[in-house]
C-alpha cells in the first residue's frame, strides 16, 4: 500500500485552521465504496445518536481528548486513537479535554461491508496507532484533495476510503472491547518505558513487572489479552523495529554495533533472531533498503 505524501501544512497549522467539512460527489452514485463526507472539527461538540448513523463513521482525535459511548461501553479517545462505528450502532461522544479536535470520515456503498470485513473488522471497534503510521496524514491529505473539488465523480475518494481502511488495518492496533482498551491504558507507562530501555540487554520480565508494580504472571496475562504475545515477545518486536531503522538509516555502523544498539547481547544472536522474525539476514535487509 502506498502512503500519500505528507501534507504541506505542519501539524500545528492544521490544528489552527477553522472547521472543514466536505460532502463528496459520490453521494447517490453507485460506487462500490462511496464516501459521504470527510472533515476536521476544531472544537467537537457533544453528539448523541440513539439510532446510530446510517453509514460507516470513523472519528479520531487530532488534539485534546474525548470519550465515546458505544452501547453500554465507554472508550477514551486520546491522540493517536479513534473508533470505527458500524452503520446504525447507537453511540454518543463528547469532549474530555477541551477543545477536542477531531477528524472524521463517513462512507457506505454496496461493497463497504464486505471490504471492511476483508480487513478483519467485524464490528464497531476502537483503534490506536503510533505517530509514524501515517493515518492522520492520510485523512488530512484526503480532506485537502476533496476540498480541491477536482474529483467530479467521487472516484478518488472511493479509492481513498479503501486505502484508509487498509491503512487502519495495517498500522492500527484493533481493540474490540472495553476490557482490552482498559488493558492498553494500564500498559501505556510500561510501553513507554520499553521504548526507552530497549537497548539494555539486561532487561527482563521482573523489570517489566516492576514498572507497573504487578506480578510477572499478571503482566503476562495482560499482554496476551491485549496483544496476543508475551511481554518479552512484544519487547523483542520493539528491538527488531529499532534494528530495522538503524539498518536502513545508517551506513557506517557494523552489524555488531547495530546489534548492541538494539539491545542484543551478541551479533550471532541478533542475526539468528532477525532472520527468524524478518525472513532475511540483517545484511540482506540493509541491501534491500
Amino acid at each position: 500500500m502506498e502512503l500519500t505524501e505528507l501534507s504541506e501544512f505542519s501539524e500545528l497549522s492544521r490544528l489552527q485552521i477553522p472547521r472543514r467539512f466536505v460532502f463528496t460527489p459520490a453521494v447517490g452514485q453507485s460506487l462500490p465504496v462511496a464516501v459521504e463526507s470527510a472533515g476536521f472539527n476544531p472544537d467537537q461538540e457533544k453528539i448523541s445518536r440513539p439510532e446510530g448513523y446510517p453509514l460507516y463513521h470513523w472519528i479520531q482525535t487530532a488534539a485534546g481528548s474525548g470519550s465515546i459511548t458505544l452501547g453500554s461501553e465507554t472508550f477514551s479517545l486520546p491522540p493517536g486513537s479513534g473508533m470505527l462505528l458500524f452503520p446504525n450502532a447507537a453511540h454518543a461522544y463528547r469532549a474530555e479535554d477541551e477543545p477536542w479536535r477531531t477528524l472524521y470520515l463517513t462512507f457506505g456503498g454496496p461493497a463497504a461491508a464486505k471490504i471492511v470485513a476483508s480487513f478483519g473488522i467485524q464490528e464497531s471497534a476502537f483503534f490506536s496507532w503510533e505517530e509514524e503510521s501515517g493515518i492522520s496524514d492520510f485523512l488530512y491529505g484526503m480532506l485537502e484533495r476533496l476540498e480541491a473539488g477536482e474529483d467530479t465523480f467521487g472516484l478518488e475518494a472511493s479509492a481513498d476510503a479503501y486505502r484508509f481502511v487498509g491503512l487502519l488495518s495495517k498500522y492500527g492496533s484493533l481493540h474490540h472491547n472495553k476490557a482490552t482498551a482498559k488493558n492498553l491504558e494500564k500498559l501505556q507507562p510500561l510501553l513507554h518505558w520499553m521504548d526507552i530501555h530497549y537497548c539494555s540487554p539486561e532487561v527482563g520480565l521482573n523489570d517489566f513487572a516492576g514498572v507497573l508494580g504487578v506480578s510477572g504472571r499478571h503482566l503476562n496475562s495482560l499482554f496476551r489479552q491485549t496483544f496476543g504475545v508475551s511481554p518479552y515477545a512484544y519487547f523483542l518486536q520493539i528491538r527488531l523495529r529499532k534494528a530495522k531503522e538503524l539498518l536502513a538509516g545508517t551506513r557506517g555502523s557494523t552489524i555488531a554495533e547495530i546489534a548492541a544498539a538494539s539491545g542484543f547481547r551478541d551479533p550471532s544472536h541478533f542475526i539468528a533472531t532477525f532472520r527468524k522474525a524478518i525472513g532475511m539476514t540483517p545484511d540482506q535487509f540493509r541491501r534491500l533498503h
